[in-house]
């Protein structure tokens, strides 16, 4: 698992620390947090360094993070079908999740792989409810 500049330990702390948060997102039925918003979360809570979004890497170090988050969920907590916490993060000022998202979607064989836009929108909508349901108090 190690990779992006990170060791194994980091990356369990951060998945760790990631699922907790978007499991209390879920259970609280808060609108889907923002990649910042997680960013600055995991630094707090893990105080490892925080990823730069400045850089490629390190964006896209954050989608392999939720990958793991997703990963990681399942295996805890596996759903039939399947839902994916990373769900609950869209970009900042934007009501979507991000490519990143969809991708694994579609490799898990959740969403095909020619998904249209309405397609992706509602099978988003319907994976932040399907949380909500699962969690929500």
């Amino acid at each position: 698992m190690p990779g992006y500049g990170r060791t194994d330990s980091e990356w369990d702390e951060l998945v760790s620390a990631g699922r907790e948060f978007l499991l209390e997102h879920a259970k609280l039925r808060k609108p889907p947090t923002s990649y910042t918003e997680l960013n600055v979360t995991l630094a707090q809570r893990t105080e490892l360094r925080p990823f730069d979004f400045e850089r490629h890497d390190e964006r896209a170090a954050m989608g392999h993070l939720l990958g793991l988050i997703v990963e990681r969920d399942q295996a805890l907590e596996p759903s039939d079908p399947p839902l994916m916490l990373s769900a609950l993060v869209s970009y900042l000022n934007v009501n979507d999740a991000g490519p990143g998202f969809y991708q694994l979607a579609k490799e898990l064989g959740l969403l095909p792989l020619s998904a249209s836009k309405a397609e992706r929108d509602a099978f988003w909508i319907k994976q932040v409810n399907g949380l909500y349901g699962r969690h929500g108090s």
